[in-house]
């Protein structure tokens, strides 16, 4: 297996979406079976749950379940306000003490991100003001009512796969996500966001990457890949898909981490139950046994998993710090 080349450990995400669930349960089971492996954070998309299913309010019950792994919710959807959807989710981080982020959906403005998320929350009294949102019916004109938490707003996760969504990325977000194919896709996303990030004035390592895979570890086909034994990635209608084993899995990890293509993988389970656990006790503990991925969580927030600093207040709109 490669080595990591004096780079840190390797970032792992995981996708929590499963369409037969009816009720939190599975998702609960899931989420400590994930943190048993150490994840940095697992995501829920509203659009994959059923009526009566919200992502916030599942993962606010995974919050009260579970200790360490972090949450993170897609809360811009149709039926929630900014302004609401930026309270929720400051609610869950505060109910799973610094553990929350959001996934904010793209394509998205510069302007609708920041009014969203650049102004902390409780900060000098007072939350989004005067952000309106031009084609939105939202004109906000609240004041925060969750404070401001010890450690800054919650962790910000962009796609950052498409063109349009990179300078969003590259300027704030905590973490770019990126769906690549192969090593060369990956590199270049990386190498643009880090130009474009500093454009910006921010360091390199600003923002996280992560490459987005589809993951099917239900054995049997492999696409073969250059360098990644049996089982690399190949371009599908839903994106790029890893079919093969566990090892193989633990290889393309430790390779693109080790080159620095990435600094980790977001992984969204072809089977979720199935995948989710051939990952934790098949990937992970390969990759904890050449010590490239933690065996336990040495901070208690999601800023404090994925390494990152408390951030500078922003006012919104504006993106000057304050």
């Amino acid at each position: 297996m490669a080595s990591s080349h004096g780079r840190g450990l390797v970032h792992l995400a995981a996708a929590l979406d499963q369409p037969s669930a009816y009720d939190a349960r599975p998702y609960t089971e899931a989420a400590r079976l994930a943190e048993r492996g150490g994840l940095d954070f697992l995501t829920l998309d509203d659009t994959f749950a059923h009526p009566g299913l919200d992502a916030l309010d599942v993962l606010t019950q995974i919050a009260s379940a579970t200790g360490r792994i972090g949450l993170v919710p897609t809360a811009t959807t149709p039926h929630r306000d900014p302004f609401h959807a930026r309270a929720a989710v400051a609610t869950l981080d505060r109910v799973s003490r610094g553990r929350a982020g959001w996934w904010i959906d793209a394509p998205t403005t510069d302007h609708h991100l920041v009014a969203m998320s650049a102004a902390s929350p409780g900060s000098a009294g007072s939350g989004i003001r005067n952000a309106g949102f031009p084609g939105t019916p939202f004109s906000v004109q609240e004041p925060s009512v969750v404070p401001r938490p010890p450690h800054g707003h919650p962790v910000r996760v962009v796609d950052a796969t498409d063109g349009p969504a990179r300078r969003t990325a590259a300027r704030y977000a905590d973490v770019a996500l990126v769906r690549a194919a192969s090593a060369a896709q990956a590199a270049a996303v990386r190498d643009e966001l880090r130009s474009l990030a500093a454009e910006f004035g921010r360091g390199p390592d600003e923002p996280r990457i992560l490459a987005g895979l589809l993951v099917d570890l239900g054995g049997g086909e492999h696409a073969a890949a250059p360098g990644h034994g049996g089982g690399g990635p190949r371009q599908t209608a839903q994106g790029p898909l890893y079919r093969g084993g566990p090892v193989d899995l633990a290889e393309l990890i430790a390779t693109w981490h080790g080159e620095g293509i990435v600094d980790g993988f977001h992984l969204t389970p072809a089977e979720p139950l199935r995948d989710l656990e051939r990952l934790v006790n098949g990937t992970v503990a390969l990759l904890q046994h050449r010590g490239l991925f933690r065996t336990f969580y040495p901070g208690s927030t999601l800023r404090e998993h994925l390494g990152l600093g408390r951030p500078a207040t922003q006012c919104a709109g504006t993106g000057r710090a304050s």
